[in-house]
């Protein structure tokens, strides 16, 4: 009776986190399905055709499908007791666990080159802002738009950015989402006193900042649960095992 008692327990514990991770996997199809449908979405706006934005949103709906056929395979494997399942269920746990660390490590090497497509994208849409022989950026413009109102920021470094874009109607004028201004326009004529005058890359490494403890706790969170899956599924696993060779 102990021993049936336990191994209730510790699916119930297997289910929670499983279903957990469940509802992870859901959010990132979810996000990155968004992402890609919505044209007026910033990174989806940033170029369409440019490989590295395409494969965030792969990355993101590849794994959201990935974490709900692993959690539906453990559901599978727990609730019937199935050991093969089980056995797949580890091994594919602890191949996710592996990635993650890859991946990190890859993310945290990889930040400056990350940083750089950013940039260049960022100059990109910042001199062609406002062309009347570019409707089809219009998507690119308006998200920047929203950027730079949402996060009070003006240019990439600073409002100055914006002396290189050659499709306004005088030196003297800024976009509209620089400023205070509730004009939809392209460009407002706005004194300096009503202009955002600090850059949005310095605004975002602010924000980046302030919550880099938070994701990396939230990334050590997932790997600690994921290492914690691998061990209770394995010691499901060896009571199942036990139970059946007592049966018998």
């Amino acid at each position: 009776m102990l021993r049936k008692s336990k191994l209730l327990i510790l699916k119930y514990f297997l289910n929670l986190i499983n279903g957990a991770f469940l509802v992870l996997g859901f959010l990132l199809m979810g996000f990155g399905a968004w992402l890609l449908l919505d044209r007026n979405s910033f990174f989806a706006a940033l170029d369409e055709n440019n490989d590295f934005v395409v494969y965030i949103f792969g990355i993101l709906i590849g794994t959201g499908s990935a974490i709900v056929f692993l959690c539906l395979l453990g559901f599978l494997g727990i609730h019937n007791e199935i050991r093969w399942i089980l056995i797949l269920y580890t091994v594919l746990l602890m191949w996710a666990c592996g990635v993650q660390v890859a991946l990190s490590a890859l993310t945290f090497t990889k930040k400056e080159e990350v940083h750089q497509v950013w940039r260049d994208e960022i100059d990109l849409v910042i001199s062609q802002y406002g062309s009347k022989d570019m409707p089809e950026d219009i998507p690119k413009w308006t998200a920047l738009n929203a950027l730079q109102k949402t996060l009070q920021c003006c240019g990439q470094h600073n409002y100055t950015d914006w002396i290189k874009n050659k499709n306004k109607e005088n030196s003297g004028q800024i976009p509209c989402s620089c400023t205070n201004s509730t004009l939809r326009n392209w460009f407002c004529d706005e004194s300096l006193n009503a202009t955002y005058l600090e850059g949005c890359e310095n605004k975002i490494n602010t924000w980046y900042q302030a919550n880099v403890l938070t994701l990396i706790g939230i990334n050590f969170g997932l790997l600690v649960s994921e290492v914690l899956q691998v061990s209770l599924t394995v010691s499901f696993f060896r009571r199942i095992k036990n139970r059946i060779h007592t049966e018998m």
